[in-house]
Order: C-alpha cells, then structure tokens, then sequence
C-alpha cells in the first residue's frame, strides 16, 4: 500500500450541502477516512464576490492540505468555479471539483442537447458550466438559472413547504420555458429540494452530482494508487466555521448518521490547526 493510502479524504463546502457529496463517498469508499468541513460562518458563497471567495477558498484548501489530506474534494460548485484552478497550483495534493463530473453526466444523458444548469448568482456568473460544456458538445443549448435564495432556505433546514416550493417554481420556470430535458443541479444544497424539481420538471433528468463524484473520488484514488483495501471502516471527522450545534444537527439529517463531535475551525486565522492534528495513520 503507497503511503498516500495511510491518509484521509478532504472535503469542503461553503455550508452543509457538500455533505451530499460526503455521503456518496462514504457510501462508495467506506474504508476511506474522510475529513469534511463547512464554511457555515461565511455562507453563502454565491452572493460574494469572487476574490473573496477565491481568498476564503484557499484558506480552507490550506487547512484541509494540513490535516494530512492525500485528494481535496472541492464539494461547491461556487468555490470550484472561481478557485479550482487556483487550489490546483497551490497545493500538493490532487484537487478536484464538481463540475466536471456533472458535466460530463450532463452531456451523456440529453436528448434534444438542451441543458439548463440551476446555480447560486456566483456560479451562473462566472460561466464554468457553459464553457464546460460547449468543451464537449458545442451545439449544445444552456440556459442557466440563478437561484439566490435556495441555497440559504436548505442551509437553514428550512421545511418542503409553499415558500421554498415558490422558490423551486421560480427557478424552474425559464428551464420549463426553454425545453431542457436534462438539468444540472449546480450547488451541492439542490439535492435537497429535488422532489419539488423533479414535480415542477416532469420528465426532466436531474444531474444531482453526488454519484458522479463519488465517482470521480474513486477513479483518482485508483490511478494513483492511493485506495485503502476493503475490509476496515475508515475514520469520519467533521468541522465548521460557525454554531457546531447546528452543523451537527443539520449534518445528522443529511447523513442519517450520528456525529460524535464537531470541530470549530476558522481557516483564515493565522496558524489554525483544527486542534485534531493530521489524518491518517
């Protein structure tokens, strides 16, 4: 086994919507460690602009770097379409985000070549998914629709109810409009509202992302040697930067698991180390 193998799985998001992806991962890789944080006290991401959240971005991959990381999971779309380039060349670690699964997942499954991509302001700004996608099948027609307010009402382990089902008809309407038969859920926070999508997008396949990237996890461990063998459950560890209490309750929601304890961490502050010292071992 190489000595990358020995070491933990970094993921990060701006809030708890990349414990979707987390999930996914544990469910493919259940003899990885993995250590997950989430920018609570800075979300959201989407409404910033993209220097700060390109600074706040490599802060947390230098964070994640120092828990003796051997991948960085990149489980925002936001963060991953400003910054991935830039975590890329700061760190030594392999970087990926989860963009490109999606978009490749995308492109295999439409039909009419109509793909509307359902994101935070920041993302559909900065056109990654267009590009992305154009790289691929450049005949291909993208509507992007910006969703401000849906990302903080999953945050907020806000109920299903007629608001955020208001919300969900809202940004659905252009991709009804436009006749998208495949949509990508660009924020890691879509997954949950997916059964109010999937009523306002009959017939509409929804890219979710998790599977994709788990995916994508999975191949990168392989090519570089890197797995862990089966047969051993590897290590969880989970931090914040904002209530640890909250982050606890909406992570065991999403996980359906419980969490021993949740570490504050803010990745800004000079020398923060999270207190729990490197993964792995």
């Amino acid at each position: 086994m190489a000595s990358g193998a020995r070491q933990a799985i970094g993921v990060f998001d701006s809030g708890v919507g990349g414990l979707t992806v987390l999930g996914a991962c544990l469910d493919a890789l259940p003899q990885e460690d993995f250590v997950y944080f989430g920018d609570t006290g800075f979300f959201p991401y989407g409404d910033k602009d993209p220097a700060v959240v390109r600074s706040r971005t490599l802060a947390i991959g230098r964070w994640v770097a120092a828990q003796g990381a051997k991948l960085v999971v990149v489980a925002c779309n936001t963060a991953t379409a400003v910054a991935l380039p830039d975590l890329q060349r700061e760190l030594d670690a392999p970087v990926i985000g989860v963009i490109r699964p999606e978009v490749h997942a995308a492109v295999r499954a439409t039909r009419n070549r109509r793909i509307g991509v359902l994101a935070t302001e920041a993302t559909t700004r900065s056109g990654a998914y267009p590009r992305m996608i154009h790289a691929h099948d450049a005949g291909v027609s993208v509507t992007g629709v910006a969703c401000p307010d849906l990302a903080t009402v999953v945050q907020n382990g806000e109920p299903l109810g007629d608001r955020v089902a208001g919300i969900v008809a809202g940004c659905a309407a252009p991709l009804v409009a436009a006749g998208v038969d495949t949509v990508i859920l660009g924020c890691t926070h879509f997954p949950a509202v997916a059964p109010l999508l999937r009523a306002e997008l009959p017939g509409v396949t929804l890219i979710e992302g998790r599977a994709e990237m788990a995916q994508e996890v999975a191949g990168t461990l392989h090519r570089r040697h890197a797995a862990r063998a089966a047969g051993r459950r590897g290590t969880r560890r989970y931090a914040c930067s904002g209530d640890t209490a909250a982050f606890r309750v909406l992570a065991e929601r999403i996980l359906g698991v419980p969490i021993a304890a949740v570490e504050a961490v803010d990745p800004g502050a000079a020398g923060s180390g999270g207190g729990g010292g490197p993964l792995g071992g």
